[in-house]
């Protein structure tokens, strides 16, 4: 049986995510922006939390771990490399590591550059990847800890696994990024109808999220930093992929789109 899955909206613009398991009852969030919306999508659907599953760890995405935790008593599992800064952290986990929540099987991907150690968790079986603030809809996020090559190589290892993965992040931030997105690659159909899409998705009050990584392959500029062409708009032929990637990240930092 697939896996059952539910966006909730926190804050101003992060996602918590459920992941429901209908075998074994077993129930994962990825990230606990603020306790009361979680704790209420938990109630809705009758599931009991069973896994904390965190990115990386900046107080948007951790702060609610301890109420959710005393709730439920969950087990928070995230990145060893960000141990020390995650709240209630049970088990500490590193690249290539499985995550189980019931009989969903996951596994761990290292992707630093956001931050020095998040972790993103891949669940082929079901066709999931939650990518935290490493991957945005039609974006990335910026390199707060780690230069922006080192965002870079991860976002290569993200860019290579199946096409078909629905690719859940840690924000609503797809409209701003598809004006930037826009702006470097203005002539990219696929970019422009995703942008197109997201923007209806928004008058209506729905989530851009998730998006196929195959359609990110084709639209988001930051996974395209190796593409000659890509370097060609930037006015920087045959610059090394990283330079390209790095003049991105910092034209997006400094848009005003």
């Amino acid at each position: 049986m697939p896996a059952d899955i539910r966006l909730i909206p926190c804050l101003g613009d992060n996602y918590a995510v459920l992941i429901h398991d209908p075998v074994t009852e077993a129930t994962a969030v990825v990230d606990v922006p603020e306790p009361g919306p979680v704790m209420t999508a938990l109630e809705k659907e009758g599931w009991t939390l069973t896994h904390i599953l965190v990115t990386h760890h900046h107080a948007d995405h951790t702060q609610g771990i301890p109420a959710v935790k005393a709730r439920y008593g969950a087990t928070v599992v995230g990145p060893k490399a960000e141990a020390d800064r995650i709240p209630g952290l049970d088990v500490a986990v590193v690249d290539g590591d499985p995550v189980a929540v019931g009989s969903l099987v996951g596994r761990v991907l290292e992707t630093p550059g956001h931050t020095a150690g998040p972790a993103s968790y891949l669940f082929e079986g079901e066709k999931l990847l939650f990518a935290g603030d490493t991957l945005f809809t039609l974006g990335c996020g910026r390199a707060l800890e780690c230069e922006p090559p080192v965002l870079w190589q991860s976002l290569q290892r993200l860019r290579v696994l199946p096409e078909d993965l629905d690719v859940y992040s840690g924000h609503e931030y797809t409209l701003g990024n598809g004006r930037f997105a826009l702006s470097v690659d203005p002539d990219n159909a696929d970019l422009a109808a995703m942008y197109a899409k997201a923007q209806e998705q928004r008058a209506k009050g729905e989530p851009t999220m998730p998006s196929k990584l195959g359609d990110e392959l084709k639209a988001n500029p930051f996974l395209r930093a190796d593409d000659p062409a890509m370097a060609e708009r930037l006015d920087m032929p045959g610059a090394d992929p990283a330079e390209v990637f790095t003049a991105l990240r910092e034209r997006k930092n400094s848009f005003k789109g």
